[in-house]
């Protein structure tokens, strides 16, 4: 446990809790480490069968605190080479089983870690946002593979170019969630499915989701959208959408070229 999260364990579920409330739980270096920390503890501990995912207050997760992706944009590469990278190396290659509980805005990794969950419960007014171009950057967690697979090229490529936030209903409708509920009911619904699970069979399971993922590609994938990622962190076009950010204004990214 971190200041910003929680973990717990209780009857097999391993609950990972995001407490940054008043700041969306914009996902700090240390916040990724202490998923990370919990992930691998979770494969390796016989007392967890099962991995919950939430976040406390209006939002699952604003994604990556913006002030970091500033300060790399500037050469300082520390969080995405430790926190957000490490995170999304270790949940791409988690064996035991995933589930989230989402409500509001999931920004950025809040949707792109989604799809290496294996349920995944939404309250009404969720709404998945992956704004990484609009933030001059490219996808990550494989999800440049993962969700035009899951919902087709249209749709994916909307979701990324033009950031437009998918709605819980929309998102349950082309399969990026297995039901829709209100935020009163929602971790309830979640956790009675992650308790489900503890009673099944932890070796079938952990074999039915390795046969289900192609880990190769999927790594493949991870490196390659890192790498680019780490580019893109440092063009122009970054700094001009950080600093509008920043300034809050509108970004010009008319003056760059391709």
């Amino acid at each position: 446990m971190t200041e910003h999260v929680k973990t717990e364990i209780v009857d097999g579920v391993m609950t990972v809790t995001l407490q940054r409330p008043e700041k969306k739980n914009a996902l700090t270096v240390a916040m990724y480490d202490a998923m990370s920390d919990a992930l691998d503890r979770a494969e390796t501990d016989r007392s967890v069968r099962v991995i919950l995912f939430q976040g406390d207050g209006d939002s699952f997760t604003a994604g990556n605190d913006l002030a970091d992706f500033a300060s790399q944009s500037k050469g300082d590469n520390s969080a995405i080479e430790g926190g957000a990278h490490r995170f999304i190396a270790t949940i791409g290659k988690a064996r035991k089983p995933l589930v989230a509980a989402v409500q509001g805005n999931a920004v950025g990794v809040g949707t792109t870690m989604l799809l290496h969950c294996d349920l995944v419960y939404l309250a009404d007014n969720a709404r998945l946002i992956t704004p990484f171009v609009n933030l001059a950057l490219v996808p990550e967690a494989a999800s440049s593979f993962l969700l035009p697979l899951r919902i087709g090229h249209a749709r994916a490529y909307a979701m990324f170019a033009l950031g437009e936030p998918m709605e819980a209903s929309a998102a349950l409708a082309c399969g990026l969630a297995n039901a829709v509920v209100p935020q009163t009911e929602l971790r309830k619904k979640a956790r009675d499915a992650a308790i489900a699970l503890t009673k099944r069979p932890a070796g079938s399971l952990s074999l039915t989701k390795q046969l289900m993922r192609d880990h190769e590609r999927i790594a493949a994938r991870m490196a390659e959208e890192g790498s680019l990622f780490k580019e893109r962190l440092r063009t122009p076009e970054a700094r001009e959408a950080f600093a509008a950010f920043a300034e809050r204004r509108p970004p010009d990214f008319t003056k760059f070229q391709a």
